[in-house]
């Protein structure tokens, strides 16, 4: 045993499947202001080329007060900051279904999420697994609604999580 092994105690992060009810409401702490270099980075390196993202002359003649977050970079900073309480522990990520972008982001917005659980079943393929289905919100700090979305993971049981973690 290392001195690390000794000196260091892993500490298990994020939810099982028996942690989480229908209905239970998760409010996911931090929040992210984006900026411009973050939506100028992530959309140069996704090829994204609309010009409401890069250009604010452009942005301005149609109707914006400047450059638009790139949406999918608001929905992955949403989906970023539920992973902490929704999917941590581990399990495949299944997909995202009814995506709305209710209004546009811009530089200077700080996103905050939220989410609530909206279904739970054991996985029939997967034993040891279930399947975890959340409703999540992304919000600007005038409390008005981005985004929102479903998503599915399946999620370890916490039994089979404590064989895996020892």
């Amino acid at each position: 045993m290392s001195a690390f092994d000794t000196a260091y105690t892993l500490l298990r992060k994020g939810n099982a499947f028996e942690d989480f009810e229908v209905g239970q409401m998760f409010a996911h702490h931090w929040g992210r202001t984006l900026n411009e270099g973050d939506n100028s980075l992530f959309t140069a390196l996704t090829l994204a080329y609309n010009p409401l993202y890069f250009n604010e002359t452009y942005a301005r003649a149609a109707g914006h007060p400047g450059v638009v977050l790139n949406p999918m970079l608001v929905l992955c900073t949403v989906v970023g900051l539920s992973v902490e309480d929704l999917s941590e522990a581990g399990g495949p990520f299944l997909g995202i279904d009814a995506l709305t972008f209710h209004r546009p982001a811009y530089p200077g917005d700080t996103l905050s999420a939220r989410s609530m659980v909206v279904g739970k079943r054991a996985s029939e393929s997967r034993p040891g697994f279930g399947v975890v289905t959340w409703h999540s919100e992304g919000r600007n700090q005038r409390d008005e609604l981005v985004v929102d979305y479903r998503r599915s993971n399946l999620v370890v049981m916490g039994e089979r999580r404590r064989e895996r973690d020892g």
